[in-house]
């Protein structure tokens, strides 16, 4: 019988990259609000963040899985958030949950990774910090935090948002030095497949393996995107070289899911 899996904020970039993913190989359901084109998919629930109960979801799909790529009032997420860890407590299902680089964007001398202590000096960062401990009092079966830097891709909203600024002449912000490492969709995708199919648990950078400046990456990118001379308005938030990557150490994918900030960039090639 096929695992089931429940992706909440599968009307989102990632969540819904997530669904078309998984939904060949598993029972797979997803949550969405304001995008009522979602509707008319059976597997497709509504849920409103602010207004609805996370538990109706949950007993009417009895998950196996259950991914949080959840967006929207960071109160209301706390809140489901603690429902389900509540859930978890007392169902045989697991939790994997979205997070985030910026759980380190206090630290700024070093990358950071697995099993470094988490500090934030951003509101999002802090966020994610809290659900991430709620899920740390859990039995360590029960789930995966899945840290991620920024998100490229085709069709993500940082391209498509790049795509915009290049076409209306506007100028793009670059931090020349901020060190970064990067991922996009289809690799981000894969990696959660695998962590899925073998039943994975634990903390897991899903970022390249290699560091760029955010500066020169987002040059390359856009040599890789047409014949554009872009308007670059230089944001200094520092002196020195800051830090904001999640490198894997500990738990590291194998081989073949892995990848460097040149193959994301190579990857627009293909962009139309």
């Amino acid at each position: 019988m096929k695992k089931k899996i429940l992706i909440l904020g599968a009307s989102g970039f990632i969540g819904n990259s997530l669904y078309k993913e998984l939904c060949n190989y598993f029972d797979t359901y997803g949550t969405y609000h304001s995008n009522k084109s979602f509707a008319e998919n059976k597997q497709f629930l509504s849920y409103d963040l602010e207004e609805d109960d996370i538990f109706q979801i949950l007993e009417k799909v009895r998950p196996d899985f259950i991914i949080s790529a959840l967006r929207g009032d960071f109160t209301a997420q706390v809140q489901a958030h603690t429902h389900l860890m509540e859930y978890l407590s007392k169902h045989n299902c697991k939790l994997y949950f979205i997070s985030s680089a910026n759980v380190f964007d206090a630290y700024s001398k070093f990358p950071s990774y697995e099993t470094d202590k988490t500090l934030s000096e951003s509101i999002y960062g802090r966020l994610k910090i809290r659900i991430e401990n709620m899920m740390m009092r859990m039995p360590k079966s029960k789930t995966a935090i899945l840290r991620v830097p920024m998100v490229f891709g085709n069709t993500s909203p940082r391209v498509k948002e790049l795509k915009t600024l290049l076409d209306s002449n506007e100028p793009i912000e670059v931090f020349p030095n901020l060190i970064i490492n990067v991922t996009n969709d289809d690799k981000l995708m894969q990696q959660v497949h695998y962590l899925i199919n073998q039943d994975k648990h634990g903390i897991y950078h899903l970022g390249s393996t290699d560091l760029v400046h955010h500066e020169d990456f987002i040059k390359e990118l856009i040599k890789r995107l047409g014949n554009f001379h872009p308007l670059l308005k230089k944001v200094y938030t520092t002196n020195e070289d800051r830090y904001l990557a999640a490198l894997p150490k500990k738990n590291k994918l194998p081989k073949n899911l892995r990848i460097t900030f040149q193959e994301i960039i190579d990857h627009h090639l293909m962009v139309d």
